[in-house]
C-alpha cells in the first residue's frame, strides 16, 4: 500500500512529540503580511533569500539550533520593511514542517493542515479561494502533498506564484511562499522529487529548508 506509515525513517528513533500532524499531506499559513509589488505586479522584485538546503543526519533532520539573535534564527538581520521567514518542510511521515514569520507564527489569517492523501481537497480548496489581494501564503510539505491534488487546486497555486506545483507529485518535499495577485513567479520555492535512486528516508525525498527577507508591499508612484 501507498498510504503512509508510522515508522521512523529507516535506522532513527521516532522523535516524541512531533507527529502531532501526522495526517497533513500539506501544512499551510496564511499570513496577515503584505507582498511588494511594483507597477507591473511583480513579486519581490528586490527580495533577499537564501537557498534552501538538505537537512543534516536523517535522525536529526532539523539543522542545529542557531543562536537565536536575529528573527527566525537567520544569519543576518533582515532590512527595514522586510519581513524575516524561515520553513522546513516535514521529515518523511515523521516530523512534521515547522514555518516562522517574524520571529513568530502570530499575526495570522489562519493556519491551517490539509490531508493530501485521504482527506477532502475542497477543504483546500475553501481556504485557498477567498484569499485577498497582497495576502501571503506559506506552504510546507509533509508526507504527502499531491495525491489529491486536482486542477483547480494546481491553479490557484500556480496564480499565487508557484512553478513547481503543475509538477507536485506523490511525496515530493516541498515549501513556497507566494501572494494573491502576482503576475510573476515566486523566487521563493523549492521542490524535490519522490525517487527511489535519490531519496534520502527509504520512500521519501530529503526534506527542505529555506529562510530570507520578504519586502513589504509598497504603494507606487
Amino acid at each position: 500500500s501507498a498510504q503512509s506509515t508510522n515508522a521512523a525513517p529507516d535506522g532513527c528513533p521516532t522523535p516524541a512529540g512531533e507527529v502531532d500532524m501526522r495526517l497533513a499531506g500539506a501544512a499551510l499559513l496564511r499570513a496577515l503580511g503584505k507582498v511588494h509589488t511594483n507597477r507591473n505586479n511583480s513579486l519581490y522584485p528586490q527580495a533577499q533569500r537564501t537557498q534552501a538546503r538538505p537537512m543534516g543526519h536523517p535522525c536529526c533532520p532539523y539543522p542545529e539550533p542557531r543562536a537565536r539573535k536575529y528573527k527566525c534564527g537567520l544569519p543576518q538581520p533582515c532590512p527595514e520593511e522586510h519581513l524575516a521567514f524561515r520553513m522546513v518542510s516535514g521529515a518523511a511521515n515523521v516530523i512534521g514542517p515547522k514555518i516562522c514569520l517574524e520571529d513568530r507564527i502570530g499575526e495570522l489569517i489562519e493556519a491551517r493542515a490539509f490531508d493530501m492523501w485521504a482527506g477532502d481537497v475542497n477543504d483546500l480548496l475553501k481556504f485557498i479561494r477567498p484569499l485577498h489581494e497582497g495576502t501571503l501564503v506559506f506552504v510546507a510539505s509533509y508526507d504527502d502533498p499531491a495525491t489529491k491534488m486536482n486542477e483547480e487546486t494546481r491553479k490557484l497555486f500556480s496564480d499565487l506564484g508557484s512553478k513547481n506545483v503543475k509538477d507536485l507529485a506523490f511525496r515530493d518535499s516541498w515549501v513556497f511562499v507566494g501572494a494573491k495577485g502576482v503576475q510573476n513567479k515566486s523566487p521563493f520555492e523549492q521542490h524535490v522529487k519522490n525517487s527511489k535512486h535519490t531519496n534520502k528516508y527509504e520512500g521519501w525525498p530529503e526534506a527542505l529548508e529555506m529562510e530570507g527577507c520578504i519586502p513589504r508591499r509598497t504603494t507606487a508612484s
